[in-house]
């Protein structure tokens, strides 16, 4: 229970955050907003599934 891996909870809250983004944007009707939120949520996909695969190899996990 005491094995938290921060920074894990911190690419889940940024991802959330990038979620929350595409939701505002769609109800502003800005296209560029919902745009850069799309890539901010593929990019902090992207590194946590990186330093997962990472953690995995090093046997952190």
């Amino acid at each position: 229970m005491g094995n938290i891996k921060w920074i894990f909870v911190l690419f889940s809250v940024l991802a959330a955050v990038s979620l929350m983004g595409i939701a505002v944007s769609i109800s502003l009707q800005s296209f560029l907003l919902a745009g850069a939120s799309i890539i901010c949520l593929f990019i902090v996909m992207g590194f946590g599934f990186k330093t997962k695969k990472k953690y995995r190899e090093e046997g952190k996990l």
